[in-house]
C-alpha cells in the first residue's frame, strides 16, 4: 500500500481527499500546515506527496525548497494550485515537482496521477543483492564486463567517473545502473550541458541566492545540492563553456561550492559522473577543454562500445523494447519473425541503442497484428529521395550558420531561429561538431 502525505489546510477538502484516497487503497497521512507537513516528509517514510501551494504558515514553494535543501530522497510530489498561481506551479515543475492540478480539484484526475506516479516510482530494490533481468545492460561479453566494472566502482562513491561512447549508446543508462548499485535511495540528477542555454548553466549547476540577479526572487539550490548524497550526471561535458570549466574544477577539487551571489561555502557530497560522445583529449589539444579538469573527471573511465561491436545485444535489446511497448499499448503487441531478426542484425546502427529503440517503436506503430513493419521497402523511393534532399539541405544550412558564427552555439541558434537545444540535437543527428571535436 502506497503511503501518501497530504498537506492541505482546507478542512472540507482535506477530509474529502482523505476519504477518497483511502477508498482507492492509499494510506494517507494528512497534515494541515506547511511546517507540520515538512516535518512529516523529513521524518517519516512516504511514497507520494500531495501539497497545496497556498498554505497559511509556509507556502508550498518554500516547503519544497526546504525539502530540496535537506538533501533527502524526495518522494514524487504533486501540487494543488489555484488558477492565480499557475506561474508558481510551473516554477515548482522546474524545481523537480512531478505534476500539478488546478482548483476546483477533480478527485478522479488526482487519483489517476497518483496511480501513475506510484507505478513509475516504485521503491527501488537492493540491486547489489538482486540484479534481476530488467536491470541488465546486455548479454554480450563486453557489457557483462562493464557491469562487473560498475560493481567495483560503486564501492568508491566519492571518485568521479567519466563515461564515453558514441551518441545513443546508452551513457545515461549506464550512469543510472551505477547509481542503483551505489545509492539507490539517494537522488539521481541528470543535466545535459549542451542543451542548457549558456546564460543559465552556472545557475543550474551551482544555484543562486535571493537577489543574486534580476528575477532571483528566492534562493535556489543548484543540481549539485539537489543530488545530495546521490549521483550528479553531467551529460555532454565536452560542450561546457571554458569559462565555466574552471569553476567546475574548483568544486571537484574542494568538494565545496558557493552559490551565485553567496559567500558561504556549501559542502558537495554527490558523486560526479560525466559523459561525452566527443574525444576530450582532442578537445584538450585544441584548447577547448581544460587539461586539469580532464584529468579530474576521468579518474575512473567507462567506455561503452557501439552496438555494431556487440551484435549479441541487438536481438536481446529488441525483445525487451517490444515487450515494453506491448505492455504500454496492448493493441500494438508485435513479434520478431526470422526475417525481422536477420534484418536487425544486418544493420550498422550508427545511432546505436537509441536508433534501435526508435526503429522498433515505429515498426510497432505501423505494424499489423503480430507483424512488425521493419523492411526498408515499406518506404517508397520517392519518399526516400525527398527526405534525403530535405535533410541534406538542412544540414548544409546548419553548417553554413555554424561557420558564419564561428561555432558559437547561442548565436548560431539565433541565426537559424531555433533553440540552442534544437541546434545541438540537429548537430548530433547530422554528425556536425566544432573543429577539433569528434563528430
Amino acid at each position: 500500500m502506497t503511503r501518501v502525505c497530504l498537506i492541505e489546510d482546507d478542512a472540507i477538502m482535506g477530509e474529502a481527499l482523505v476519504e477518497r484516497l483511502t477508498l482507492e487503497g492509499f494510506e494517507v497521512d494528512w497534515r494541515r500546515t506547511g511546517r507540520d507537513g515538512l516535518a512529516a516528509l523529513l521524518e517519516t517514510e512516504v511514497g507520494l506527496a500531495v501539497i497545496d501551494v497556498n498554505l497559511p504558515d509556509l507556502s508550498g514553494i518554500a516547503l519544497f525548497e526546504r525539502l530540496i535543501e535537506s538533501r533527502i530522497a524526495r518522494p514524487p510530489t504533486l501540487f494543488i494550485t489555484g488558477y492565480g498561481t499557475i506561474e508558481d506551479a510551473v516554477r515548482l515543475l522546474k524545481l523537480g515537482a512531478a505534476d500539478y492540478l488546478t482548483k476546483p480539484l477533480d478527485p478522479g484526475a488526482l487519483i489517476d496521477k497518483l496511480r501513475a506516479l506510484a507505478a513509475t516510482h516504485a521503491p527501488p530494490r537492493d540491486v547489489r543483492r538482486e540484479a534481476g533481468e530488467n536491470e541488465r545492460l546486455g548479454i554480450s561479453p563486453s557489457m557483462c564486463r562493464l557491469e562487473s566494472e560498475l560493481d567495483r566502482l560503486a564501492r568508491h562513491p566519492q571518485t568521479p567517473v567519466l563515461i564515453s561512447g558514441e551518441s545513443g549508446v546508452g551513457k545515461e543508462v549506464v550512469a543510472r545502473a551505477l547509481h542503483r548499485r551505489q545509492c539507490p535511495q539517494a537522488p539521481f540528477v541528470a543535466v545535459n550541458c549542451a542543451a542548457l542555454p549558456e546564460t543559465l548553466i552556472e545557475a543550474e549547476l551551482f544555484g543562486h541566492e535571493r537577489g543574486a540577479f534580476t528575477g532571483a526572487e528566492r534562493r535556489r539550490p543548484g543540481v549539485f545540492e539537489q543530488a545530495g548524497d546521490g549521483v550528479l550526471f553531467l551529460d555532454e561535458i565536452g560542450d561546457m563553456p571554458l569559462a565555466l570549466q574552471s569553476r567546475l574544477l574548483r568544486v571537484v577539487q574542494s568538494r565545496q561550492l558557493t552559490r551565485i551571489g553567496g559567500v558561504e561555502p556549501v559542502a558537495v557530497t554527490a558523486r560526479l559522473v560525466c559523459a561525452t560522445h566527443r574525444d576530450l583529449a582532442a578537445l584538450v589539444r585544441a584548447g577547448q577543454f581544460r587539461e586539469d579538469l580532464y584529468y579530474r573527471v576521468r579518474v575512473l573511465e567507462i567506455a561503452i562500445p557501439p552496438l555494431r561491436e556487440r551484435p549479441e545485444d541487438i536481438l536481446w535489446l529488441a525483445e525487451r523494447f517490444l515487450a515494453e511497448h506491448g505492455a504500454r499499448f496492448l493493441d500494438e503487441r508485435r513479434q520478431l519473425g526470422a526475417a525481422d531478426r536477420q534484418w536487425l542484425l544486418n544493420q550498422s546502427w550508427p545511432g546505436n541503442v537509441r536508433e534501435l529503440q526508435h526503429t522498433l517503436e515505429r515498426a510497432c506503430i505501423l505494424g499489423q497484428g503480430e507483424r512488425l513493419r521493419l523492411e526498408a521497402s515499406d518506404v517508397t523511393p520517392a519518399e526516400t529521395g525527398l527526405r534525403q534532399q530535405a535533410e541534406a539541405g538542412e544540414r548544409a544550412a546548419i553548417l553554413a550558420a555554424l561557420v558564419e558564427q564561428d561555432y558559437h552555439m547561442t548565436q548560431t541558434a539565433a541565426r537559424l531561429g531555433i533553440s540552442r537545444k534544437t541546434l545541438w540535437q540537429k548537430m548530433k543527428r547530422y554528425g556536425l561538431s566544432r573543429p577539433g571535436g569528434a563528430g
